[in-house]
């Protein structure tokens, strides 16, 4: 059992300034966050990009409020304006493998592996250069360099502290299921994280369980929410006891709240366990804008160490890049690392989707 309880939290005002410190432009900015009209001309232009025109579109699948700030410093080191549309990772995966070779999109920031790996298998997704992916350790990118690990986001429980006994917390993934637990336990069933974890049960316990899993997921009445951020909050007010997230929920409420106010304390389920896989954020540049330096730039930001130290600061994710420390409080990655598991093998996003439709957690 492993728990983390951390007394110092590392995001303080005086932090922040300091990330951000020269984010403000002497100009006025183009205006961020816009969606680009699509048409069948823009979609020309994009294409035959050669070099750089100080432009580039990315579809991110990560929270505005996580990703902009770090976007606008990038914009006001380079000067190459970026326009973005914000969606869920799994939509926009799917409307990048939908759009094929026509997509606007040149570089797609993705909440999880399984995205990423799905726009690879279909041939989508360029090669990245070695500047690029030789910055990240290579058990949290792909092994055809085609995408590459932004940040690590450990899988873990959310519980609440004031009714749930230590002794008490479930041991397995499987014992959340159990009716100890019936409609105690909150999940995200539309969302990536939630999705990728489930193809992971599949990857590492096989189909057979993967099934019975999910079955006896619905027999327990779970409480559903869209958001991570949701079944936090959920925990923390004791309307529900459990709920499965990413870690970084946590220390973003514990660092605008207090520790104080934390009612929902973290739970790392043992190593190896399905509910404990690191799973991470990554990006991939889109074949058909491989001629673009523009998008290079963008993702060669996202892994520098600036950047990796934004994300600790701010977002409390594992850095993957090396010298950069992770946030005070949480287990070592090697800790956490799953024997013999391949990120890439998170690429059966639709398979997982079947079977999330199958029992009626998703539409």
């Amino acid at each position: 059992m492993r728990i983390t309880a951390p007394r110092r939290i590392l995001l303080t005002l005086t932090a922040v300034a300091l990330v951000l410190t020269g984010c403000a432009a002497t100009e006025e900015p183009a205006p961020q966050g816009t969606e680009p009209s699509v048409t069948e001309e823009t979609t020309e232009d994009i294409a035959v990009v050669a070099g750089s025109d100080d432009y580039v579109i990315l579809y991110s699948g990560r929270e505005e409020s996580l990703v902009q700030p770090l976007i606008d410093l990038f914009v006001e080191q380079t000067g190459i304006q970026v326009d973005i549309r914000y969606s869920g990772t799994s939509e926009l995966a799917a409307q990048i493998l939908e759009e094929g070779v026509q997509s606007p999109a040149a570089v797609f920031l993705s909440q999880d592996a399984g995205a990423l790996g799905a726009l690879s298998d279909a041939g989508l997704l360029a090669t990245l250069p070695e500047s690029i992916s030789s910055r990240v350790d290579s058990a949290y990118s792909s092994a055809d360099k085609s995408w590459v690990g932004v940040t690590g986001r450990a899988r873990v429980v959310a519980y609440d502290s004031e009714t749930v006994a230590l002794a008490d917390l479930p041991t397995d993934v499987d014992d959340l299921v159990s009716p100890r637990w019936s409609g105690e336990v909150g999940v995200a069933p539309a969302n990536a994280s939630f999705q990728s974890f489930v193809t992971a049960y599949r990857v590492l316990r096989g189909e057979s369980a993967a099934d019975q899993w999910v079955s006896g997921l619905v027999t327990s009445d779970p409480q559903k929410f869209e958001k991570n951020s949701a079944i936090l909050e959920a925990v923390n007010s004791g309307e529900i006891s459990l709920g499965l997230i990413n870690h970084y929920y946590w220390y973003r409420m514990a660092s605008e709240r207090g520790l104080d106010n934390m009612r929902a304390q973290l739970y790392f389920l043992p190593t190896g366990d399905p509910g404990a896989i690191v799973n991470v954020a990554g990006v991939g540049i889109l074949e058909a804008q491989s001629s673009d330096l523009d998008a290079f730039s963008l993702v060669e930001f996202l892994v520098s160490d600036q950047a990796q130290q934004y994300f600790v600061d701010n977002t409390f994710e594992y850095p993957l890049v090396p010298g950069i420390e992770a946030p005070e409080g949480l287990p070592a990655l090697a800790e956490l690392a799953v024997a013999d598991f391949d990120l890439s093998d998170l690429r059966t996003l639709a398979d997982t989707q079947e079977l999330l439709r199958k029992y009626g957690l998703i539409f």
